[in-house]
């Protein structure tokens, strides 16, 4: 009966740890490729090619769900443009991974909307709550903040690929922002005490999580993170949306919007809800930009 239970549960983790390295094969022999190539020419190769497999992933199923929730009235046509939209921008996102040191050394690439909000913050040296979502090349946002001096940590969700997560954190940590707190239980008692050190908090607000409260997004109800109101609540921290696009030339557009006063709100529920309807409006300003495979209403 021993032998039996164990063959059970180990042999599904054989496989989902064969399969986990053997995607890490794949991923590393595609950031050698795109090392060879350059930035412009591996970003048109990878755009072009997520394009073509992006389709025949298992995420297609919710990437339909989502876009109806999104508008029930959307055209076809509409829905393929947002899709094909969205692999592209994945395919390039992924790609800019291995040219994050130059996106850190250069300036070319970044265009800042709002850096007079940025430079008050640093000014102010106090700690405030930025928040965005998954779009274009969201990394952007806490390497721009920590290259004008702000202490910064950002919260994030490790890769559930053991053998790539080591390389990203790698990444994120050099060329990003060297603070990285996991998401969890241990990850918030990290935050508070990143915000009691006067550090900044950068967090995405749009992915699903396993606890939450149930808040409107799009006129759904969605598990939504409490955790930025709960923090700039009790802390008295203001909040900083933060949009990103990717524009002509594939250059980036960075916005810092106006600060959200937490003594607005009566509550955590309020104010997450004001959150959620800041990404509604990102959303809504270039959905093809956005990463639509999250199972954002499940």
């Amino acid at each position: 009966m021993i032998k039996k239970s164990f063959l059970k549960k180990s042999i599904p983790y054989m496989f989902r740890t064969l399969n986990y390295f053997l995607q890490s094969l794949f991923v590393y022999l595609f950031f050698f490729i795109g090392r060879i190539l350059g930035i412009n020419l591996s970003r048109k190769f990878f755009s072009g090619m997520f394009i073509l497999i992006g389709p025949f992933f298992k995420s297609n199923k919710i990437i339909n769900k989502n876009l109806k929730i999104f508008s029930s009235t959307i055209s076809l046509k509409e829905k393929s443009r947002i899709v094909k939209d969205m692999w592209s921008n994945y395919g390039k996102t992924f790609i800019e991974y291995i040219f994050l040191n130059r996106f850190r050394r250069e300036n070319k690439f970044v265009i800042l909307d709002g850096e007079e909000n940025l430079l008050q913050i640093a000014k102010e040296n106090k700690p405030v709550i930025f928040i965005s979502g998954h779009f274009a090349n969201f990394e952007l946002m806490s390497m721009e903040i920590t290259k004008r001096n702000i202490s910064l940590a950002t919260i994030y969700r490790p890769l559930n690929n053991i053998f790539l997560n080591p390389f990203m954190e790698f990444l994120r940590r050099k060329y990003v922002c060297k603070n990285q707190i996991k998401k969890g239980i241990n990850g918030v008692r990290e935050t508070i005490e990143f915000i009691k050190k006067n550090h900044c908090i950068a967090l995405m607000i749009d992915q699903r999580i396993s606890e939450g409260e149930k808040i409107n997004l799009f006129n759904q109800p969605a598990l939504t993170t409490t955790l930025p109101s709960q923090l700039s609540i009790k802390f008295n921290l203001e909040i900083v949306p933060v949009y990103i696009e990717r524009i002509k030339d594939n250059k980036f557009k960075i916005e810092f919007q106006k600060r959200i006063n937490p003594k607005n709100f009566r509550d955590k529920l309020e104010l997450s809800r004001e959150l959620n309807k800041v990404l509604e409006k990102m959303i809504l300003r270039n959905p093809g930009q956005w990463i639509w495979t999250h199972n954002r209403w499940k």
